[in-house]
């Protein structure tokens, strides 16, 4: 069990979350439009997991935005948003921000997924969303870079995980 804090207080993170070197588990989440898709649906692209609690919040609008940013200037990239959040919720922050380079995931049908990716938080006002991590894959879904951020309310390393691929 990891541990990370929320505004300095500490978080019990459950799961085993991957290392770099490591392949990436398979997963099922489902997309904006309802549809249930898996790693294997991005196929041979390199993946970059931006992994939130909700998009609801400053940092995680925030590190969607910078990613949807970066994301158009990378070659055989997808950018995949994984929170908690409801499709449709996903969809509309997505659509008032102009965000048309990522791709929204949610865990709301597929909770495994916190636990398989090692970012499921287990106590506090979040208990039972994603803590904030960064998973890097490259086209075979082997892990190149991973971070689970220490303190939920701090963005990403964005250099390191753009610097992996």
């Amino acid at each position: 069990m990891s541990k990370v804090t929320l505004a300095g207080s500490p978080l019990e993170i459950g799961g085993q979350f991957p290392a770099a070197g490591n392949t990436a588990p398979s997963f099922t989440l489902t997309t904006q439009s309802l549809e249930d898709v898996s790693l294997d649906s991005y196929g041979s692209r390199r993946k970059i997991l931006n992994i939130v609690p909700s998009l609801d919040t400053g940092v995680c609008a925030a590190s969607t935005r910078k990613f949807n940013e970066k994301a158009s200037s990378l070659d055989n990239t997808v950018v995949l948003v994984v929170s908690a959040d409801l499709p449709f919720a996903a969809g509309r922050f997505c659509g008032a921000e102009g965000l048309d380079n990522v791709v929204t995931l949610s865990t709301f049908r597929h909770p495994d997924f916190l636990n398989n990716y090692g970012v499921a938080i287990q106590n506090g006002p979040l208990a039972g969303l994603c803590a904030r991590a960064v998973v890097v894959l490259d086209e075979n879904n082997s892990v190149i870079h991973s971070e689970l951020v220490s303190e939920i309310k701090q963005e990403p390393d964005y250099d390191a995980a753009l610097g992996a691929l």
